[in-house]
């Protein structure tokens, strides 16, 4: 049903979203905003945040966002519609009238909705039957108890032409609900008959948990294995997911919702203690399925085979992804090396090696590195000596239209960035470094001391013009906008500083426009009041070697674009003296490829200025 704008304006002008908010999540004031634990996700410390003034609430946790009838959609489980109705009675407000096609379309549905539940209850009792021993053999086969039949209100179809036909118009179902409805079929001018037969039934539900249509799996032999319900007006494969209604709460508490092939596979996960797992219907996730997961959890992890089929289902998944990903959405994929489904590896290995191999789910851009290596090299391990400079070049543009389809510009831009920084790790191997050169160092084991400089400062403490790169953003937040690229290069040694930096680039991608009170204030709710603290208040760090506040913004972007320039220079001056160190006198080829790598980028950058020589690292310390 479509409702006139200036009708949804009255409602959200009339209703409260605070005190609507207020009834199921203890809200506290935080200067012009609400915060509290988010209602949508497990958390400790309170990420929800509820802006009256604007009309919305945003969590930060798990990217949960919305006006007061979105809220109210998600947790009262309502549609739209229904959402709208209930809350338009709160405010007094009568519902406008229904048109007549719509209110012969809501009629027809509800119509049809108790069909198909007339049907579900039919196909459960057939199943603790007389008729329904041999699936209950096979259920019991599969590892499937009764109270998990239960739960998905399994069922079974008699190999019957017409038993299902004959019972539904004996509870007064008209034949052409039961055609609408998909239950029977009709080849051209013939009789109907029932389209599940000899089959065990699941259930289909929406995400409220209405039965909406059905899927059968033959027992014995025979084709098509498994058959589901043709397109109807309550059942559309494409947007619907098997066990989406039972696995929405595990999935928000876990952050994470598990898509796996089959009816079976969700079954046995949900039996195992692994209740987030879902299925779509028979085909790869579409569009419409992974922006209803989205919306259920932050993050959606694939569960696939690691052979060529699974590389496959994984390409078109990331594909169809791609314009729809963004920081508060994630996409990971579970590949598993035995060849076994889900159901088999419970069956035989139990519920923590699923759990584990779940837990080690790889990001997409992980997965499409390696789908690109395969592609070149036929293994996703290939020596980097391997590579001529025209494999280097097409594995440069085929990332870079990877990245190209990314529909939020924020993210694009930093994957962009990573995966010119993984090509530059790949092709450029080198101990203590970062990305690519840049400013800061790359984290991991180190066999030997960092030199004073970029990453820690002459007397221990992290760097100084890290810290004054991350403080004029600090002072400065609407700098951010012009600079975010080279910001999210950083890398500082110090990890209580990356983990700042981190924290400001995923607050201003979820809330951009922030001004100095409101970023330290998203900071200190996200745990870095600590770090704030300690990080510019220790042995006269508080003191900025810039005034930040006081510069024009252009001029502001040009002190920090100097500085961080000079910092990749000096990176980049470090990485070619060693580089030159270890050839010494060898006539390693090799070797000296990367030292003119190195160079190269230098050049590239236009990095080597005479005039840097005796400059150090660490401005204003001297």
């Amino acid at each position: 049903m479509t409702f006139p704008v200036d009708f949804l304006d009255a409602i959200r002008a009339r209703v409260g979203l605070g005190e609507t908010i207020g009834r199921r999540v203890r809200l506290t004031r935080r200067g012009r905003e609400l915060v509290g634990l988010c209602p949508f996700h497990g958390e400790k410390s309170p990420s929800f945040t509820v802006v009256e003034d604007k009309g919305f609430f945003h969590c930060f946790g798990c990217g949960a966002h919305g006006d007061v009838i979105g809220f109210v959609m998600r947790v009262e489980n309502l549609s739209f519609p229904e959402a709208v109705a209930r809350l338009a009675d709160e405010a007094g407000l009568p519902m406008p009238a229904m048109r007549p096609e719509d209110a012969e379309r809501a009629r027809r549905q509800a119509s049809l909705y108790e069909v198909v539940e007339q049907a579900a209850r039919w196909f459960q009792r057939q199943l603790g039957g007389g008729s329904g021993r041999d699936a209950r053999e096979y259920l019991a086969k599969r590892g499937v108890g009764p109270e998990t039949m239960e739960r998905f209100r399994l069922g079974f179809a008699p190999d019957s032409r017409g038993a299902l036909k004959a019972a539904l118009i004996a509870e007064g179902v008209p034949e052409p609900a039961l055609i609408e409805a998909g239950l029977v079929v009709r080849p051209d001018e013939s009789a109907t008959y029932d389209r599940m037969r000899g089959r065990v039934v699941f259930p289909i539900t929406d995400s409220r948990g209405r039965v909406v249509g059905f899927g059968g799996r033959i027992l014995g032999t025979g084709k098509p294995k498994y058959l589901n319900s043709p397109e109807t007006p309550l059942f559309q494969k494409g947007s619907l997911l098997y066990g989406l209604a039972q696995a929405r709460i595990a999935a928000r508490a876990a952050e994470r919702t598990v898509v796996v092939e089959g009816y079976m596979d969700v079954i046995a996960l949900h039996q195992a203690g692994i209740e987030n797992a879902v299925a779509p219907l028979g085909t790869a996730l579409s569009e419409r399925q992974l922006e209803l997961l989205w919306k259920v959890a932050p993050e959606v992890a694939i569960c696939l085979d690691a052979d060529a089929a699974g590389f496959g289902a994984a390409v078109r998944v990331y594909q169809r992804a791609l314009p729809l990903l963004a920081p508060e959405r994630r996409l990971s994929f579970v590949l598993g090396a035995e060849g076994k489904d889900p159901d088999e590896v419970v069956r035989d290995r139990g519920a923590a090696a699923m759990r584990a191999r779940i837990d080690a789910a790889r990001p997409w851009h992980d997965v499409v590195w390696d789908m690109h290596l395969v592609e070149l090299k036929g293994t996703a391990d290939p020596d980097p000596a391997s590579f001529g400079p025209q494999d280097r070049a097409r594995l440069d543009a085929d990332l870079a239209a990877v990245a190209a389809r990314i529909g939020h510009e924020g993210l694009r831009r930093h994957v962009e960035r990573h995966f010119r920084d993984r090509a530059w790790r790949y092709f450029n191997p080198r101990r203590n470094k970062p990305a690519g050169p840049g400013l800061g160092r790359g984290k991991g084991p180190r066999s030997e001391p960092t030199p004073p400089g970029l990453g820690r400062g002459r007397d221990g403490q992290p760097d100084r013009r890290e810290r004054e790169l991350i403080r004029a953003v600090l002072e400065r937040p609407e700098l951010l906008e012009r600079i975010e690229e080279d910001f999210a290069h950083l890398h500082p040694q110090d990890a209580q500083l990356d983990e700042l930096a981190r924290k400001i680039l995923e607050i201003a991608a979820a809330s951009p426009s922030l001004d100095e009170t409101q970023l330290r204030s998203h900071l200190e709710k996200h745990g870095c009041a600590d770090i704030l603290d300690g990080a510019f208040a220790t042995r006269g760090w508080a003191r900025s070697l810039v005034r930040w506040r006081e510069l024009a913004l252009d001029d502001a972007e040009k002190v920090w674009r100097d500085a961080y320039a000079l910092g990749q220079r000096q990176a980049w001056r470090r990485d070619l003296e060693e580089a030159v160190a270890q050839c010494g006198d060898a006539a390693d080829p090799g070797a000296w490829d990367k030292v003119r790598a190195i160079a190269q980028v230098g050049h590239a950058a236009d990095l080597a200025r005479p005039d840097d020589d005796e400059r150090t690292a660490n401005d204003g310390e001297r």
